[in-house]
């Protein structure tokens, strides 16, 4: 029914605009991060992890988007 679509609608607007979100926030992390880096080598584990903590949206994207799916019925 109706219900259903609307889930399948959220589940599928979470995971695309946390894909987008993730995006953008890789990009300017990782752009930041080249900055440092060619000034200061020893901050490689730092710039890894603000980049990674980035990805970090798109996979609580996937989580909702899977929560929705299977709880939501």
């Amino acid at each position: 029914g109706v219900g259903l679509a609307g889930l399948n609608v959220g589940a599928g607007l979470s995971i695309g605009l946390a894909a987008i979100g993730a995006g953008v926030a890789v990009g300017m992390a990782a752009a930041a991060g080249i900055g440092v880096l060619t000034e200061r080598r020893d901050m490689f584990g730092t710039v890894l992890i603000f980049v990674a903590i980035g990805e970090g949206i798109a996979v609580y994207g996937i989580l909702f988007a899977v929560l929705m799916i299977f709880v939501g019925k």
